[in-house]
């Protein structure tokens, strides 16, 4: 496995390992109704008399992934996982945005001070971290309320967690986009979350 500073020439891949519950949805256009089909049927299986939270759902699904695409999402999981009866929900978006949209730097530090520019709330903690393949990147928690009229009604707080890592020999950025609404275990999840940023590396 490659670390970054051994590439001189941008990488043709990316990988990252993510739990066995966690289910990718496909952002293509042609490819996505399939997936949410076959992940609304996975989450409600077994409960015939819900049909309308089964179509909130399957509608939710549709803006996640159509806005997730129109920000260069490359790839979309989401949770699947439970403890109990209480579902782990969470989401992973992985993104690539176009030219321009981010500072002309490959250098963590200096997107660190620029996201910190832009405003930094009391639930907010910017940092510069070292990933053990992909090398430096930023690493941008922060806690908002709740919309429930674009997160199925939740009412609680959502977590989020995201990941600024410069694609090497560019100066374009791989982004790492995590989020939860499970409030009571934010902490839990944010290192679940960790866990997997950290497996990723360049191919």
């Amino acid at each position: 496995m490659r670390t970054a500073d051994q590439f001189s020439s941008p990488p043709t891949d990316y990988n990252v390992v993510v739990p066995d519950g966690w289910f990718q949805l496909a952002l293509d256009p042609q490819d996505r109704d399939r997936g949410i089909v076959a992940l609304a049927e996975l989450t409600f299986r077994g409960q015939d008399n819900v049909p309308h939270l089964k179509h909130q759902f399957m509608q939710d699904l549709q803006r996640k992934a159509k806005d997730a695409y129109q920000v260069g999402g490359t790839e979309l999981y989401l949770s699947t996982m439970a403890v109990g009866p209480v579902p782990l929900a969470s989401s992973l978006l992985i993104s690539v945005p176009g030219p321009g949209e981010w500072p002309e730097t490959s250098d963590a530090a200096a997107l660190a001070e620029h996201l910190a520019d832009r405003g930094r709330g009391e639930d907010e903690e910017i940092s510069v971290v070292e990933l053990d393949a992909a090398g430096s990147a930023v690493r941008h928690r922060r806690r908002e309320a709740p919309d429930p009229a674009r997160q199925l009604g939740n009412t609680l707080p959502t977590t989020t967690l995201t990941y600024y890592v410069p694609i090497p020999a560019t100066t374009r950025w791989l982004l790492l986009n995590f989020s939860t609404p499970v409030d009571q275990l934010a902490n839990q999840m944010v290192a679940l979350f960790d866990t997997v940023a950290g497996t990723l590396h360049w191919g």
